[in-house]
């Protein structure tokens, strides 16, 4: 089936946008002919391809169009510019990636093979579950995700275990927990999250204090960064990566103080990208999977390598 690109730039761009006015602006052109454009691609492919809410966003259908459209055009750049000697040619890629993952091990493992290889990329940052969702609707060609399982044409290959510690400064600890950690005290204890969608330090007070992720008063500080800034200045206690707390100095270390230093929180990590790539897209994702694991701790035994979807 042959797609007219004007049909799938109005798809693009309205996804892209989260409306079809928005759309219009962003391709010079009015909204009436945008929504022309996709309600014709929609007849070609038989359903419809967009919600139309507020925001918009794809359909299951629309999802899937998305995907294959920016596989076949990350393959089509890295043909031609293959085919007229322009191997030096900047190809974009479109990568969702944890906020922790891009503050510790990612851009250091791979700056040689970005500049080498000519990629620029374009980093779409989420929680670690939730990136998985920016692949599936077609605005990410690759993403560093908890999910285990391969959507349907990927791949979900082993990267191995961030894992992180709950930390707080001694001041805070000193104030907030001078018996150590405990249910009551913690009821009382401000917490330092990325996001609402950060469970992970939900997930340690709910396993060992029996704590619900609304019994506490919370900060919600997403960069890495700020979110390391804020517990050493002691606003509140929370989730550091092992990663980010061995590159600190020395005397930011002694500072801080691990209030369960028995139960540290082990997060799996994998990557996934499509079973068809383009050559760079490849080579770069050979690099993440080698630079992962040899940063990383390994996985539990008894897990697959890799995982292939049906299809």
């Amino acid at each position: 089936m042959r797609f007219d690109p004007r049909q799938t730039a109005a798809l693009h761009a309205v996804l892209e946008t989260g409306s079809f006015e928005a759309a219009a602006r962003q391709l010079h052109i009015t909204s009436s002919a945008v929504s022309q454009r996709v309600r014709a691609l929609e007849l070609a492919m038989g359903g419809t391809l967009v919600s139309r809410t507020r925001p918009c966003h794809g359909t299951p259908l629309g999802q899937r169009l998305m995907q294959h459209l920016r596989r076949s055009a990350l393959l089509d750049d890295d043909f031609a510019a293959e085919i007229h000697g322009q191997a030096d040619a900047p190809l974009r890629l479109v990568l969702a990636v944890n906020g922790d993952t891009l503050a510790t091990w990612f851009l250091p493992a791979l700056s040689p093979v970005l500049t080498a290889e000519h990629v620029l990329l374009d980093t779409h940052v989420d929680d670690q579950d939730h990136t998985h969702a920016l692949m599936l609707s077609g605005e990410a060609v690759g993403c560093v995700t908890t999910r285990p399982e391969a959507m349907r044409g990927s791949v979900a290959l082993q990267l191995g275990v961030m894992r992180y510690r709950l930390m707080a400064s001694n001041a805070f600890a000193r104030q907030h927990f001078p018996r150590g950690l405990s249910r009551e005290a913690a009821r009382t204890a401000p917490v330092v999250a990325a996001s609402r969608k950060d469970q992970l330090h939900a997930r340690a007070l709910e396993q060992r204090l029996g704590l619900a992720a609304d019994a506490y008063p919370c900060h919600y500080i997403g960069p890495p960064v700020p979110r390391f800034e804020a517990i050493r200045q002691s606003l509140g206690h929370g989730m550091l990566p092992e990663l980010w707390l061995g590159a600190q100095p020395a005397a930011v270390q002694a500072g801080l103080v691990d209030l369960m230093p028995l139960h540290p929180t082990d997060v799996e990590l994998y990557w996934h990208g499509w079973k068809v790539q383009s050559p760079r897209l490849e080579r770069l994702t050979q690099r993440i999977v080698e630079a992962a694991q040899a940063v990383l701790r390994p996985q539990s035994a008894g897990r697959k390598r890799s995982r292939a979807s049906k299809a």
